[in-house]
């Protein structure tokens, strides 16, 4: 990757760069692959604090015998950067030190970085490796069909030119509705060079079906627009009627007919202008067009990438349909960005022959797939135990599971049959994204295999508290963590208030992030809905436990059946329409089906017919009903008596409960008189309705409380501080900290005092940095005394400025490189006089719960001055008060103290480094937190922390 490295010394100027860069960028973050550019920005990119910079400059000039201004670490931004500031100091001693150091030459480099917008990734592959293979199309015989990237930029271009030529103007959206074949992805890109929107829609599973998939996705095509529509021969003909109910839609084509010979104009596209509209798979009724920018996109597949750790040296199997985000942007897009080869198969032929996936990932060598739940459990009942060990999947180092409920219990199986094959378990990734979301939204850690969390059954459903239950409790539940969200991404649980819950809490599930959709197509309603401030709904309740995303069910009615989407209103209406049903008293829900590992399409109908044969009739009818509605069959009907379908005050179907009544066997029981079964209901919600009412209340005063004895406190303790002689002040500030503890019934604990060095050996202490409880904390459980080192912002206001320096606080920079320099020399000083020093290495505190790195001002400084490093890890105080939130919970609070590091000999930098990578493991090992440092930062990254 990168840049061409200049002939002559500015090349080799250039590389020694480039190798320095990265060298110094690895003693910075080990846990991260770096790979710098001429372009690459140090801090956003590459992650250099301002020591960092310090050190890289320091390396520069050994390492080159170059001498480099003091101002060039506060001033460059970029390698590039630097590089002109070394050309430019450099005699001309017969070197090209005066050449160019504008742009280089770009190398074949693989993935294009510093593009904005798709059709510019396109162009950027084309440009640099047109013969590359961008698609195989798989095939049992094994003779695929291939298309390379060139082919790719070709064929979009003449696409481009016969959509312009039918009248196709920018920013008016196309309809996309083929197969998996080779045309659809010139198509896909035709639209985007010509300024248009892709739209994919599904085609009709059966040619008896055309007609009426066609008049239902007649919905999509009035609500995007469309001019055009793109299609296959075989749907063309029936397709063009489609013109008397959509006004809009001017041309229905055929590939063949579309490809045009002019060039086509190019028009200017922006990074923000739409990219896609993504319908919701199986939409029906009313659909929504998720709105995604190419700079939604590309921030949603470089974050994946980054998690999946991707390189060009993967290769990606796919049999996903292209009209779902999975299929079309995880696969497809994905595999164009990080330009690993995509191996591609119809959706049709995995569901023929599911052996054809596995089959194709041991014969190209996959490394990468994905698919919903229910392909895992269709795999293992057509591929049996004999079969599985002459299929090799040892190749495979990312198994996604997404799109649908996950199933523990299949993953389980799926390991137990395929480890033969060479499956390991750290392979499988229980992913979990949304549409909205472009696709993904959160990743467990690469390499660890599925988590399981077990808890206790009736305090999840009476309190919504996932607490942990005992390893023999049948009663338990399991849910499998989908791991943290993906980088630059938030995920937060909120109550019914939108106050954010604590851990172990459930909640819906809300994100933000730059791959967050600006809103639905054209339904300035459903768009209002969708946002909550700047958090966006995902309509999944879940708790959080470490830092992971746990799913513990669904708040709207949306039916996920087979990887499909399904909404239930329009086939109840439906259902309702047909003679001898009673309607509008008709319920469609979904129930999970263990067995097949996806949900059960389920629908209730009142009836009166009491005669078999039209009780049998009837049932048919819905059962082809729902098969021509949604594309699937229904998997249980019920013809039930009258008064069966439970419905709110407002008429309204309680779908939640008649599925209850469903999974209890309660229907075609006889039962009592609707009112008594209504009022049965009532009452039994009464006690978790009252639960609830009493937790919230009880949170609402406990706030409260904890704010007043705060408040009161913290001036008992600003006037202690300001009147009493230095001797008294830290017991004061103890004293006050255990009694606030006290009074707030939050529980302080704390391990491994013994391992604290004696009072009169100065030391350095780091812990790390989730609340504004946290020196509150430390105070009350380290029994110590010790400086803090506190941000510069405080020094302006004599309210905080004035009691902190009476109790010896040092003020630190964090933003100004040449200021942080000195106030770092200024730590090792007081260090080196005497002083125990007490830094938080993160530098600040986020809502967003994981470890940060470190900055490397604290270890340099004891480095200087051989003083030790102390580790301290604080767990709690995040889930008691949340930064950017007022709003605190009870909870309880433990410190964990490790072992003094010493610093070693030989060079301060490598010896400071040491002492961070220690001292950081053991907070990382006892805070209980994720660690955010452990993937690549981006610009979305660094903004958000």
């Amino acid at each position: 990757m990168g840049h061409t490295l200049a002939s002559g010394p500015a090349g080799d100027t250039t590389a020694t760069l480039l190798r320095v860069v990265e060298e110094v960028a690895g003693e910075l973050h080990p846990h991260r692959r770096v790979e710098a550019t001429l372009d690459s920005q140090l801090d956003r990119e590459l992650g250099f604090d301002s020591l960092g910079r310090v050190e890289l400059l320091a390396r520069i000039e050994r390492t080159c015998g170059c001498a480099l201004p003091e101002q060039v670490a506060a001033t460059v931004e970029t390698p590039r950067d630097l590089l002109r500031a070394m050309l430019a100091s450099h005699p001309a001693s017969g070197s090209d030190a005066g050449a160019d150091t504008g742009p280089m030459a770009t190398t074949e480099a693989s993935v294009p970085t510093q593009v904005q917008t798709l059709p510019e990734v396109l162009q950027w592959h084309a440009g640099h490796e047109p013969d590359r293979c961008h698609i195989r199309f798989y095939a049992d015989a094994g003779d695929e069909e291939i298309l390379t990237y060139g082919a790719l930029a070709r064929d979009a271009a003449r696409m481009a030119a016969g959509l312009q030529g039918f009248g196709l103007q920018p920013g008016e959206a196309v309809a996309i509705m083929l197969p998996t074949c080779p045309e659809y992805f010139p198509v896909f890109f035709g639209t985007l060079l010509a300024g248009g929107i892709p739209v994919p829609m599904y085609p009709p599973a059966r040619p008896t079906q055309i007609e009426d998939h066609l008049r239902r996705q007649s919905a999509i095509l009035s609500n995007c627009m469309a001019p055009i529509l793109v299609t296959s021969q075989e749907i063309v003909a029936v397709a063009r009627m489609l013109g008397a109910q959509v006004p809009t839609l001017r041309r229905v084509v055929t590939t063949a007919e579309l490809a045009g010979d002019a060039a086509p104009v190019l028009p200017q596209v922006s990074p923000d202008a739409i990219a896609l509209l993504q319908y919701t798979s199986g939409s029906t009724g009313n659909p929504k067009g998720v709105v995604l920018t190419h700079r939604n996109l590309l921030a949603n597949i470089r974050a994946m990438g980054a998690a999946a750790a991707v390189t060009p040296a993967d290769v990606f199997v796919s049999w996903l349909p292209l009209y779902h985000d999975m299929g079309l942007i995880g696969a497809w897009l994905g595999s164009l960005y990080h330009a690993m080869p995509l191996v591609l198969m119809s959706p049709l032929a995995f569901l023929a022959r599911p052996q054809r996936w596995l089959q194709a990932i041991h014969r190209h060598r996959g490394t990468l797939t994905a698919a919903p739940n229910f392909a895992f459990e269709l795999c293992l009942r057509r591929i049996d135990d004999a079969t599985a060990p002459a299929i090799d999947l040892g190749s495979l180092r990312a198994l996604c599971n997404g799109a649908e409920p996950i199933s523990t219990d299949t993953m389980q199986r799926f390991q137990d049959r395929f480890g033969v094959a060479g499956l390991g378990r750290g392979a499988i990734l229980p992913v979990y994204g949304l549409a909205e979301c472009a696709v993904g939204l959160a990743f467990p850690v690469l390499g660890r295999g599925p988590v399981t969390d077990r808890v206790r059954r009736d305090p999840l459903l009476t309190d919504g508290q996932a607490l942990p239950a005992a390893p023999d409790d049948p009663t338990a539940l399991a849910f499998i963590s989908c791991g943290q969200p993906l980088p630059g991404h938030q995920i937060r649980v909120v109550d019914d208030g939108d106050r954010e819950v604590p851990e172990r809490r459930e909640g819906r599930v809300q994100f933000r992030g730059p791959s967050a959709t600006s809103g639905y197509y054209r339904d300035t309603e459903a768009t209002r809905n969708l946002f909550h401030g700047e958090w966006l709904e995902t309509g999944d309740l879940g708790y959080l436990a470490n830092g992971e995303i746990h799913i513990t069910g669904r708040t709207k009615d949306i039916i996920i059946r087979a990887g499909r989407n399904i909404h239930p209103a329009e086939l109840e209406e439906a259902v309702g329409d047909l003679a001898g049903i009673r309607k509008g008293n008709v319920a469609v829900f979904g129930s999970l089906d263990p067995a097949a590992g996806t949900e059960r399409l389920v629908v209730v109908a009142e009836t009166r017919e009491t005669e078999p044969a039209a009780r049998e009739a009837l049932s048919a009818a819905i059962v082809a009903l729902a098969s021509d509605l949604t594309g699937l069959p229904a998997d249980d009907v019920l013809l039930a008596p009258p008064n069966t379908v439970l419905k709110t005050s407002s008429g309204k179907i309680r779908r939640l409960a008649c599925r209850t009544l469903y999974e209890t066997g309660a229907i075609g029981r006889s039962r009592r008189p609707a009112w008594q079964q209504i009022a049965a209901l009532q009452l039994s919600a009464v006690a978790p309705r009252l639960r609830r009412v009493r937790a919230a209340l009880a949170a609402d005063l406990f706030a409260g409380y904890a704010w007043g004895v705060t408040v009161a406190s913290a001036l008992a303790a600003w006037l202690g501080v300001m009147v009493l002689p230095r001797c008294w002040r830290w017991g004061l500030l103890r004293r006050t900290g255990r009694l606030l503890a006290r009074l707030t019934r939050t529980s302080l604990s704390a391990e491994g005092l013994d391992r604290l060095p004696p009072p009169e050996q100065p030391c350095i202490y780091v812990a790390n940095h989730t609340s504004y409880l946290d020196a509150l904390a430390l105070l009350a459980l380290v029994p110590r005394e010790f400086a803090f080192a506190a941000k510069s912002e405080l020094v302006g206001r004599w309210f905080t400025r004035v009691p902190l320096e009476r109790i010896n606080t040092l003020f630190v920079e964090r933003f100004e490189t040449g200021r942080s320099v000195e106030d770092a020399r200024a730590l090792a000083n007081a260090a080196a006089a005497g002083c125990s020093l007490m830094i938080f290495p993160e530098g600040t505190f986020t809502r967003v719960t994981g470890l940060m790195p470190f900055h490397m001002g604290a270890f340099v400084a004891a480095a200087e001055t051989g003083l030790p490093v102390v580790p301290v890890a604080i767990r709690g105080t995040r889930s008691i008060l949340r930064a950017n939130s007022a709003f605190p919970r009870r909870g309880s609070i433990t410190v964990v103290v490790g072992e003094a590091l010493t610093p070693g000999d030989g060079d301060r930098w490598l010896a400071a480094a040491a002492l961070r990578d220690s001292a950081r493991g053991h907070i990382l090992r006892h805070c209980g937190e994720p660690d955010l440092a452990a993937a690549p930062p981006g610009g979305d990254i660094e903004a958000d922390l």
